[in-house]
């Protein structure tokens, strides 16, 4: 199995006139991905890779059955797609587009609350289900997604969209192999976080460990920690932490919107010390997560 999504999910890509929506087309097709519809205003009976494009989400559902939607649309549009889609009834979005301000990105998380529906992003890559289908631009093209995303037992979090390609392609080597992978975006506020996900991983057979790729820079790592420690788990969780620097280097900022450490809570060193005494274990070098989560399936066996 696999979270989130599988070989039967649909979905539409808004803004897929767009140059780099449409090459995320190609890839999400040429990867065996259901993309049944695109939306663009003003665009409606054009195609693209024979993906029929229509003016608006509810075209689109008319035409077929849509499970979820990629939001690859220009910043200031993109809070209006979201609001879109998740009123026309989609209950899942992977949001692609950065540089969205707070506030509107707050708006769109309880909108989605509201109306039962998840958020994946935004500033992200979004979800691959190895062996079965992916929704955004994970992967990249279809060679360097077969390589570095081998169906397995590991479920991988990141908040780096590269970083989610560089673990699960380690993984991959060492013939652990990926249940399903979520860039979770890097913006300081998101529609799923590592805690809201690890439930999902939690119910998936497939899935037998855990490893997530996290910076400093906001809350999450702790909420996972008050998590696990919270409510236990059953999969071996291995973390790696990036920007350790950035803690002997006040006001220095990791690439991502989201890693401003704006307190003690938000460093590196506080964000370790918490996973690990909710039992997670920490890896120096991304080379060292295969043996990590090899150790600890072992422990449990």
């Amino acid at each position: 199995m696999s979270i989130l999504i599988d070989q039967d999910t649909t979905f539409i890509i808004q803004g897929i006139t767009g140059r780099e929506a449409v090459n995320m087309t190609r890839e999400c097709l040429d990867y065996g991905a259901k993309v049944v519809g695109g939306v663009t205003p003003g665009r409606k009976g054009r195609d693209v890779y024979g993906v029929p494009v229509f003016d608006t989400v509810r075209q689109a559902m008319e035409h077929t059955r849509v499970d979820g939607a990629v939001v690859a649309v220009p910043p200031a549009f993109a809070k209006d797609a979201v609001l879109e889609a998740i009123d026309a009834g989609i209950k899942l979005l992977v949001v692609v587009t950065e540089r969205l301000p707070r506030s509107e990105v707050a708006q769109m998380v309880e909108f989605a609350a509201l109306r039962g529906a998840r958020i994946i992003g935004p500033n992200c890559l979004g979800i691959i289900a190895p062996g079965k289908t992916k929704m955004g631009g994970i992967g990249g093209t279809i060679d360097s997604t077969r390589r570095a995303f081998v169906p397995g037992v590991v479920g991988v979090m990141s908040r780096s969209g590269g970083m989610t390609t560089e673990i699960c392609n380690t993984l991959s080597a060492a013939g652990l192999g990926v249940s399903t992978a979520v860039s979770i975006g890097g913006d300081p506020i998101i529609g799923s976080t590592y805690a809201e996900l690890l439930p999902l991983f939690e119910v998936d057979p497939q899935t037998k460990a855990i490893v997530i790729y996290s910076e400093p820079g906001g809350p999450m790592e702790a909420q996972l920690a008050a998590y696990v420690k919270e409510h236990g788990t059953r999969l071996p969780i291995v973390a790696f932490m990036a920007g350790r620097f950035m803690d002997e280097m006040p006001g220095m900022r990791f690439g991502h919107a989201g890693t401003i450490v704006e307190g003690k809570a938000d460093t590196s060193v506080e964000k370790i010390r918490r996973m690990e005494e909710a039992g997670i274990v920490v890896a120096e070098e991304v080379s060292q997560i295969p043996a990590l989560v090899q150790a600890r399936l072992a422990a449990q066996s």
